[in-house]
């Protein structure tokens, strides 16, 4: 596999990406990943605060989520330990935050696009390799594209690809070393980040917690993600794109 590894403003530069991996660690991607094990059946990934309230207005069954402090109109916050014991059985969750959503709206018009984190890190490595992805494109989205624990997921994520077989333990150490040492970890931990938990941190470095993979795809003008258990179920889309690339060639 040829990965390579950008910021999301390195995107404007850049054709799509036939395989966009969008990471964020700490936090909304681990939040996305407890929503779908509290029950949420989709989430749609907002593109301002602004969008996520005109949303809430017209559903108002919707659970509207973002980075900060609570507000108005909002009914949960970007945190993990916060969303553990929050029942979203058969919900629609809308998510606004600083850094993950923005990644991933930056990359809507490739095909689908797995959002991930450490505690989905396996089970994207599954559904990258059953893909047969030969490029994917990383998109490290905190801090200007410079997080550590962006980047160390994404590394461990396309380790865990080429090294097919070597399980959960390889390496991984390391990489959550790296995750736990980051200037994030370090925020949350302080208390500088509102809208936090004291297990934040601890929740967004456990490895595959979770055994599905989040692929996020434009439904409706909307970019939603759902939680894929099946590798098989998203490699169809690249094959087929791959196949027809060599019959035109």
């Amino acid at each position: 596999m040829d990965a390579q590894f950008l910021g999301t403003d390195d995107l404007a530069t850049t054709t799509p990406p036939p395989v966009a991996v969008v990471v964020d660690v700490m936090r909304a991607f681990t939040v996305a990943a407890w929503a779908f094990a509290r029950g949420a059946e989709k989430i749609v990934l907002s593109g301002s605060l602004d969008e996520s309230l005109a949303l809430k207005a017209r559903h108002p069954e919707w659970v509207t989520l973002k980075d900060g402090p609570p507000a108005p109109g909002f009914d949960a916050v970007n945190s993990p330990a916060l969303l553990r014991s929050v029942d979203l059985g058969g919900r629609t969750v809308v998510q606004k935050t600083t850094a993950g959503t923005v990644g991933a709206l930056a990359v809507k018009d490739a095909p689908p696009v797995l959002c991930a984190s450490f505690v989905v890190a396996g089970a994207t490595a599954e559904v990258l390799r059953a893909g047969g992805s030969g490029s994917v494109t990383f998109v490290v989205t905190g801090e200007d594209g410079k997080a550590d624990e962006d980047l160390a997921c994404a590394q461990y994520i396309a380790r865990r690809v080429t090294e097919a077989g070597s399980g959960a333990g390889s390496d991984s150490a390391e990489f959550l070393r790296r995750a736990g040492d980051s200037r994030a970890a370090s925020e949350l931990a302080e208390g500088v980040r509102q809208g936090a938990h004291p297990d934040d941190v601890a929740l967004c470095l456990e490895l595959d917690r979770f055994p599905f993979a989040m692929v996020a795809a434009l439904e409706d003008s909307l970019m939603v993600l759902r939680p894929h258990t099946a590798p098989s179920s998203v490699a169809a889309p690249w094959a087929g794109e791959r196949a027809a690339g060599r019959a035109s060639a």
